[in-house]
């Protein structure tokens, strides 16, 4: 009994080091999965949120219809589609339409959406941003929001006042408009598909990541439309799974009144065209009850 202590007391050593080195292992290994994780995130951030670098795709809209060149003192190229209502152009109100990611001005969801709100009765203007359509440069929060500002200085070098001009923003296009309107005076501003932050829906797709520490492009709406005293239109699909109706609400109940909250159906994308009357019509109501449109219906 007494010559076996010993051995026993070197086993368990023995045994205790190799669980040590298992679980340093395993520590080391987690650590460098979870490093890799987040540099994969960080390298990628940009693909993620923009999926920018298609270009221009071949639709164009209907007539009257141009492309147009803005003057940059920077020298980069931009462009933008501009659709003017056929009658009395010179005096309707304009829509500054900012599209989302994963597409272009010339894609289809973008056009029907800029000839439906031309049919209402206004001119619309939608610019390209930098990186999307065949443009240079790898877009960010600051890029996106210094063009579609752009479009909005441009609007003002025509002669439109302030009080014709609405902002429209689809998806990440709505967080690019709560950027701009909270700079800009407007008649209006219309969120369609908006998050309240891209922060809080980069940790709900990745809960063991730090996200807000690493996202370089936040779009933290819900932390600037406090900024906007024009009023405000949400329209939001309930069965939206990209930007879930829960971000839209978070982002209405921050806003300052006078707004409006207008469920529709379709998902993220199809709205204009599964619930076009619903969509359309709301759009026009709001703006017609604050004189924005001239209601033609009369």
């Amino acid at each position: 009994m007494t010559e076996g202590a010993p051995g026993n007391g070197r086993g368990n050593v023995g045994a205790a080091r190799r669980v040590r080195r298992i679980l340093l292992t395993i520590a080391v290994v987690t650590a460098l999965v979870y490093g890799a994780g987040v540099l994969y995130l960080v390298s990628q951030e940009t693909r993620l949120v923009f999926a920018a670098g298609r270009p221009l795709a071949p639709g164009r809209p209907s007539e009257p219809f141009q492309q147009i060149d803005f003057s940059r003192t920077d020298g980069l190229r931009q462009f933008a589609f501009e659709l003017r209502y056929p009658a009395q152009s010179d005096t309707r109100p304009w829509i500054l339409f900012l599209h989302g990611n994963r597409a272009t001005v010339a894609s289809r969801v973008n056009i029907v959406r800029c000839e439906q709100l031309r049919a209402l009765g206004f001119n619309v203007l939608a610019p390209e941003y930098r990186g999307f359509g065949g443009l240079d440069a790898t877009p960010t929060e600051a890029t996106v929001t210094t063009d579609a500002r752009h479009g909005y200085d441009y609007l003002r070098g025509l002669g439109i006042a302030s009080d014709r001009i609405v902002i429209y923003g689809w998806s990440l296009g709505s967080a690019v408009a709560v950027n701009v309107a909270a700079q800009v005076p407007e008649a209006a501003v219309i969120l369609e598909g908006a998050p309240a932050s891209l922060v809080a829906i980069g940790e709900r797709q990745y809960p063991w990541m730090p996200i807000r520490t690493i996202m370089r492009n936040p779009f933290e709406s819900i932390g600037k439309v406090k900024r906007i005293t024009a009023p405000m239109l949400f329209i939001h699909s309930r069965e939206d799974a990209v930007v879930p109706i829960g971000e839209g609400r978070r982002l209405f109940e921050a806003a300052n009144p006078p707004k409006e909250f207008v469920e529709l159906r379709g998902g993220h994308v199809d709205p204009a065209d599964i619930d076009a009357g619903r969509m359309f019509g709301a759009v026009r109501r709001f703006l017609e009850n604050r004189g924005v449109l001239p209601n033609d219906r009369r």
